[in-house]
């Protein structure tokens, strides 16, 4: 048994503190995953939206975190964890709470603006608590408290989906259909269409502010919670954070790994809406799939997987499993191009499971073995976030390609252009193992 598995992965003197901060990874799965299933939302309530117009929510949401990681990073410096913490549930509340007004007037961009601002909430969230979890404990188990805590983000994302299906995507009528399968929605009035606009906006925004109230509950809580100061707090110069940064290889590799690996994430979470609307294309009304039961699905392999992977950390190599889960990745993802129907469905749900311990583990290894420059350096990672702004456009733009159905275009004869998309995805994960063989074999 190895000497790591000896030591506790959360000391009983730590474990309040661990448990207030580990709340906070729930809370921000609760807004990633609330907000994956709106880019069909919005596509369907707002038709005139392209596929690529439809996924600028995607990186309106996850934009906020490369623009306010930095200044995030720096306010925590100055001030302290517990500062950085409660502002960014400020924001998160304020982004939450804007929804309102956008909802009353209509307004896309206004959707977008709310979007942004609850992300630059959740930039201060993760640049604290991840590196505040890494330093909460020794060294030697550093990366397996990151991944414990991690754990509870795909419980938050599970509430998400549910909240997203049951109140929103299922309340929608903008998408209610006859009998003969075809859209109600095109059949109505100019005036009837503005009453369901109406409607079935202030239907995607009232989760959104109730999440706001609850922001503010857990705010109150944080605000009487001592946060213990750590030994990261003994600041070095601004300037060596950057010059040590900056000649860490081990660390600038995997923020272009933490980058990829996100990406991937979310064109998997995002699209798979998309993917399934293509299949019910060829199903019966009766035989008709809802995506957000395969993507809970993918969730819980998700989780299962993170605690499957943080258990096996014990005795193996992180940098080895991440390799290892990367090749895993890729396996299935092509099978979610190359697979039909139903096949190819579950083959894209699976690739949940080898991606359920990445962003952790990237985390912790590139933030290995550093001092006070791990608070920039966890700027750096959270900011990496930005490719999940950025893939969802650019897989939204492939859909496009040969107009605004999902198989409008057959690429090779027979891989329709939703199938296809997921090439995208398949190269992300391919970066992400690549990095797990080259710092295994540093490791080694």
């Amino acid at each position: 048994m190895s000497k790591t598995s000896k030591i506790p992965v959360v000391s009983k003197e730590l474990l309040f503190p661990f448990i207030i901060i580990t709340s906070l990874f729930a809370l921000w799965g609760i807004a990633n995953d609330l907000t994956n299933p709106m880019v069909s939302a919005f596509k369907k309530v707002m038709p005139e939206l392209s596929n690529m117009q439809a996924s600028l929510v995607q990186f309106a949401f996850y934009f906020g975190y490369f623009f306010m990681a930095l200044p995030a990073a720096l306010f925590i410096r100055k001030y302290s964890y517990k500062s950085g913490i409660i502002l960014g549930l400020c924001l998160y509340a304020i982004g939450a709470f804007l929804f309102y007004p956008a909802a009353a007037l209509e307004e896309f961009n206004y959707f977008l603006i709310s979007l942004w601002i609850i992300t630059c909430g959740l930039a201060f969230l993760e640049t604290t608590s991840n590196p505040l979890i890494l330093a909460l404990g020794a060294k030697e188990t550093a990366t397996q408290r990151l991944n414990l805590a991690q754990a509870f983000n795909p419980i938050g994302s599970l509430m998400g989906m549910i909240v997203a299906q049951q109140f929103v995507i299922s309340a929608l009528r903008s998408d209610d259909k006859d009998e003969s399968g075809a859209l109600i929605y095109d059949t109505l009035s100019e005036t009837a269409k503005a009453a369901v606009r109406e409607n079935d906006l202030g239907v995607i925004s009232v989760p959104y502010i109730i999440l706001g109230i609850v922001v503010l509950c857990i705010m109150a809580i944080i605000l009487f919670t001592k946060i213990p100061k750590t030994s990261e707090e003994d600041k070095m110069s601004l300037s060596d954070s950057f010059k040590k940064l900056f000649a860490n290889s081990n660390y600038k590799q995997g923020v272009i790994a933490q980058a990829f690996y996100v990406g991937a994430q979310i064109m998997c979470w995002t699209y798979i809406f998309q993917y399934v609307d293509n299949i019910n294309n060829s199903l019966a009304a009766d035989k008709q799939l809802t995506a957000t039961w395969f993507n809970v699905a993918a969730m819980i392999i998700f989780l299962s997987g993170r605690w499957i992977g943080t258990a096996l950390m014990k005795t193996i190599n992180p940098s080895r499993i991440l390799m290892l889960f990367g090749i895993g990745g890729v396996l299935f993802s092509l099978g979610s191009i190359l697979l039909p129907g139903t096949i190819g469905l579950y083959s894209l749900v699976l690739v949940s499971l080898f991606m359920s311990i990445m962003f952790p583990t990237i985390y912790g290894i590139a933030l290995k073995d550093m001092g006070d420059e791990a608070k920039i350096g966890s700027a750096g990672l959270v900011m990496a976030i930005v490719g999940g702004a950025l893939m969802p456009v650019l897989q939204g733009s492939i859909l496009d390609w040969g107009g605004p159905g999902f198989s409008d275009l057959q690429i090779l004869g027979y891989i329709p252009e939703v199938n296809f998309s997921f090439i995208l995805p398949t190269i992300c994960l391919a970066v992400v193992a690549r990095y797990g063989y080259s710092t295994y074999n540093k490791s080694k």
